[in-house]
């Protein structure tokens, strides 16, 4: 049980941590120093702070990750980590100074002001970690395959019209290209050294993301997320892994404003103007709905592809999957009638596509308690 006096907060930074604390009432707060950023001084401040269940810390979300957060939870003491886009910025001159932050960060804690991000899991970060890993793979291995082709095109070689880039045909040329000099040679065979490399690198990363998909305590939501149209296993995993934990939402509007997939609103008297959407939240995670959300462009129907990623679910969630095809075809369709783009319709049916997402999380959290029939 808490029992808050001092509200603490913490400016932290790679080496250092400066430290205020805003007692209770309204007194401002009090620079307290600079500690350095190592659990054992961290611990031997907050002893001298006062009793776990008197404390109330917060920091930035940011760089230093979560394990600030969840040691000060291993003490026993309450921790918000705080959105910093969505810290109240006070009017008047932009000094800003670790001191400064930190005091502000306690009075805006006591205060009630500010906004927490969650904190996941080890767990949950861990499959984080390896989809983000995953993903940069991939945008390298797309970057050096751009450099083989921009150096073929300075020297003045296209591939044979037909050949498919990258296939085993395509591959095969490019090793047997010969150039004059032997500097351009070498830099030549350096860039499709860096091309397998890279993805060999990705063939290890799929395999940990199978793994992980099909035996972890994970991979009931994995499998479930597979029986919409356009999520297949590394999409079905980097939505889980952005996401976390689903029960955080109790509706799927909570969870489209998490995304940033709700459009901007100002209101004023009789007047309301709706803008583009907020983007707030994960980048990667609005990507990777977007790229699903493309799959509804074409007419509902169940592929060999999808009936086999079907197999084995239960009628409740096949029941969700197709009316997600029906609905967001639907959607689709009727947004490029209107004359909007591609962009502007794909976007939409990704945020619908979420509330379907949303669903089936549900469904199978109430199916592994027990639950019978369809959740409420």
């Amino acid at each position: 049980m808490y029992s808050i006096t001092k509200y603490v907060g913490f400016d932290v930074s790679k080496e250092k941590i400066a430290v205020s604390v805003a007692d209770f009432g309204i007194a401002p707060a009090r620079f307290f120093g600079l500690i350095e950023n190592i659990q054992g001084d961290i611990g031997k401040l907050l002893k001298r702070l006062g009793k776990p269940e008197e404390l109330y810390v917060c920091y930035e979300a940011g760089v230093m990750g979560y394990g600030l957060a969840r040691f000060l939870k291993a003490l026993g003491i309450k921790c918000m980590v705080v959105a910093p886009s969505k810290i109240p910025q006070a009017p008047g001159p932009k000094v800003k100074t670790d001191r400064r932050d930190s005091m502000r960060l306690a009075e805006l804690l006591r205060a009630g002001e500010l906004i927490a991000v969650w904190v996941p899991g080890e767990d949950d970060e861990a499959l984080r970690d390896l989809s983000r890993a995953r993903k940069a793979r991939k945008e390298d291995l797309k970057r050096a395959k751009q450099r083989v082709k921009m150096f073929l095109l300075r020297h003045g070689i296209r591939k044979p019209d037909g050949m498919k880039a990258w296939k085993e045909p395509y591959r095969a040329w490019l090793r047997s290209i010969e150039f004059p000099f032997r500097a351009a040679q070498m830099a030549f065979q350096e860039y499709l050294i860096v091309v397998e490399e890279i993805e060999q690198s990705v063939r290890r990363l799929d395999l940990e993301v199978h793994e992980i998909a099909t035996d972890s305590p994970h991979a009931p939501v994995i499998q479930a997320l597979q029986a919409l149209k356009g999520i297949k296993e590394t999409a079905a995993v980097t939505i889980l892994a952005e996401i976390g934990d689903f029960t955080r939402f109790s509706n799927p509007e909570q969870l489209m404003a998490y995304a940033g997939l709700v459009p901007c609103e100002y209101s004023s008297g009789n007047k309301t103007w709706r803008g583009n959407v907020t983007k707030t939240g994960s980048s990667c995670l609005r990507w990777i709905l977007t790229e699903c959300a493309w799959s509804y462009r074409y007419k509902p129907r169940i592929s060999l592809d999808l009936m086999k990623r079907l197999e084995g679910l239960s009628p409740h969630i096949q029941a969700i999957s197709w009316k997600a095809q029906v609905r967001l075809n639907k959607k689709f369709t009727k947004l490029l009638i209107r004359g909007k783009s591609g962009s502007v319709a794909v976007t939409a049916v990704a945020r619908e596509l979420l509330g379907f997402i949303w669903a089936v999380a549900m469904q199978v959290n109430y199916e592994m308690e027990g639950g019978q029939g369809e959740v409420a």
